[in-house]
């Protein structure tokens, strides 16, 4: 009786290990696919590239802290220019690589433009390896033994996605989204609102967007990398570090006044290094908790106090 439960239990282990081999290898196959037809502009970009028909001025780009926190109206305004001389182009998660690709496939669009980019903790740290603000393009630059190394096994949800973005990037290119899209409302820019029941982080040093804090890795290389790369590809790139929300201080949490230090630093020295501006705004002023719809993003009130007050930083 215990030979036969012993077999068995071989017998099970074999199955699963079998099954196991066989899943990771169909995994890896659509990984090597999701390779072959990603494409650095992603679909969320692709769509608000038809405001560069305006052949602005002022372009404003980045992850969601520009999508949802520039009013390019209001900037040209500030500035004097006419309506649809800025524009805001952010998206979710919004990397450098992108912005660079964006630029290589229409240089004409971007030449005579001041481009503005975000840069945040989630677009840097390779410890941060979720699935909403994982960089598409550095993780298509992995391949498939780097991909599976990081993401597996508690991270399948991120490697979905990016198979999942792959081929919607792919399906931008074949239809044309950069040139036949609608242009986006408001040119570009994205209007929050707060939630009341929103549950605030005691702090930022525990927050998600600094897990395994890392600046060694793969996404300081390639998005520092392409901020360089865009020098003298624009009129003049100014890199932007925005603000978090006023709850939070870092005489307090020290270990996030350390990390965030750290961004900034690896961001100014490639500045001086390059070519390009580098603004760290840690506060705004008159700029009030009840301006953020969460601790990174600002609801609509709070647009444009920070829209006014970037706008008095930059230099045109």
């Amino acid at each position: 009786m215990l030979g036969i439960q012993s077999a068995s239990a071989r017998w099970i282990v074999a199955a699963l290990t079998l099954t196991a081999a066989v899943w990771l290898a169909g995994l890896a196959g659509l990984l090597a696919i999701a390779n072959r037809v990603h494409d650095d502009v992603p679909m969320a970009l692709a769509v608000k590239l038809p405001l560069l028909k305006l052949r602005p001025e002022l372009i404003f780009a980045g992850d969601s802290r520009t999508h949802y926190q520039i009013d390019p109206a209001l900037a040209a305004e500030l500035t004097g220019r006419p309506p649809g001389s800025a524009v805001n182009i952010g998206y979710e998660a919004g990397e450098p690589l992108a912005v660079l690709a964006a630029i290589d496939r229409a240089p004409e669009r971007f030449r005579d433009a001041h481009l503005v980019i975000n840069l945040t903790p989630p677009i840097l740290n390779d410890g941060l390896r979720t699935a909403g603000s994982n960089t598409q393009d550095v993780t298509a630059r992995m391949g498939v033994a780097g991909q599976i190394a990081t993401f597996m096994p508690l991270r399948l949800g991120t490697l979905i996605r990016f198979i999942r973005e792959a081929f919607n990037s792919r399906l931008a290119v074949s239809e044309g989204l950069a040139d036949t899209a609608p242009q986006p409302a408001e040119l570009g820019v994205i209007r929050l609102d707060s939630n009341p029941r929103y549950k605030w982080p005691d702090n930022l040093s525990s927050h998600a967007f600094y897990a395994g804090w890392d600046l060694s890795g793969p996404k300081v290389k390639y998005e520092i990398g392409a901020l360089c790369a865009m020098v003298g590809r624009v009129r003049k790139l100014t890199v932007v570090s925005p603000p978090w929300a006023p709850r939070y201080d870092r005489a307090v949490d020290v270990a996030w006044a350390k990390m965030d230090r750290e961004q900034v630093a690896i961001t100014a020295e490639a500045g001086r290094r390059c070519g390009f501006d580098v603004l760290d705004i840690p506060s705004v002023p008159g700029l009030l908790q009840s301006h953020f719809s969460d601790e990174a993003h600002l609801n609509r009130a709070g647009i444009p106090i920070y829209t006014q007050y970037l706008m008095t930083l930059l230099k045109n």
